[in-house]
């Protein structure tokens, strides 16, 4: 008598294949060779029965399934990037925030915002070189909870280096913790990894999900 193929022939066969690259087509058609396979070598005196057959072939048509639904997915992730990016171009020539403490230069101004955990009866902002050197520190007086924006006139520097800025904001002579947010101008719109990301004049490109405000 032949020897009979165990059931799980055909199962472990078309899990091994599903983890390869191989299409849902090919397979379909590698399972249903193994299935026939298993019913001509099967125990005549104990056949297969039909819920074991149609749980099997319930099997392979969850996996590809699972594989077009997957191809499906992917083609729409790819048309909302394209879409994204299209609308996205609409930003090219807007300010906008990044969370960062590099200030940009653009017109002899840098500009940027702070964002406060809580109120502050005293703010001040340090301006540095890279290098760490101060070149003017900025009063803001007290402040609320939330965003503030500030500007610095950077018409009279003329240094090579970028430049960054430190917040001390305190409340009662306690520490209140803040965010820096420095302002940059749009300049063009692409993708990156399968994301929108947008090109800054004043630094590299960001993924769309850094930009914290849209001025």
């Amino acid at each position: 008598m032949a020897t009979a193929v165990s059931n799980n022939t055909a199962l472990s066969g078309t899990s091994a294949t599903s983890s390869g690259t191989v299409s849902a087509q090919e397979q379909t058609d590698r399972f249903m060779k193994l299935l026939v396979a298993q019913l001509n070598n099967q125990d005549p005196m104990n056949p297969m029965d039909n819920a074991q057959m149609t749980s099997q072939i319930a099997q392979i048509n969850t996996v590809s399934g699972i594989q077009e639904l997957n191809a499906t997915m992917q083609s729409m992730a790819a048309q909302f990037t394209s879409m994204q990016v299209l609308q996205g171009a609409s930003m090219v020539g807007h300010g906008v925030l990044v969370e960062s403490n590099t200030l940009s230069i653009d017109g002899g101004t840098a500009k940027g915002a702070i964002n406060l955990a809580s109120k502050a009866d005293k703010v001040t902002i340090d301006i540095k070189t890279a290098g760490g050197q101060l070149l003017e520190t900025i009063n803001l007086g007290a402040l609320p909870a939330g965003q503030s924006n500030f500007q610095w006139d950077a018409s009279k520097y003329s240094g090579l280096s970028s430049v960054n800025f430190k917040v001390n904001a305190t409340q009662g002579g306690n520490t209140v913790k803040s965010t820096d947010l420095a302002q940059d101008t749009v300049t063009a719109v692409g993708t990156e990894n399968g994301a929108m990301s947008l090109q800054l004049k004043g630094r590299t490109a960001v993924a769309y999900s850094a930009i914290k405000s849209i001025l």
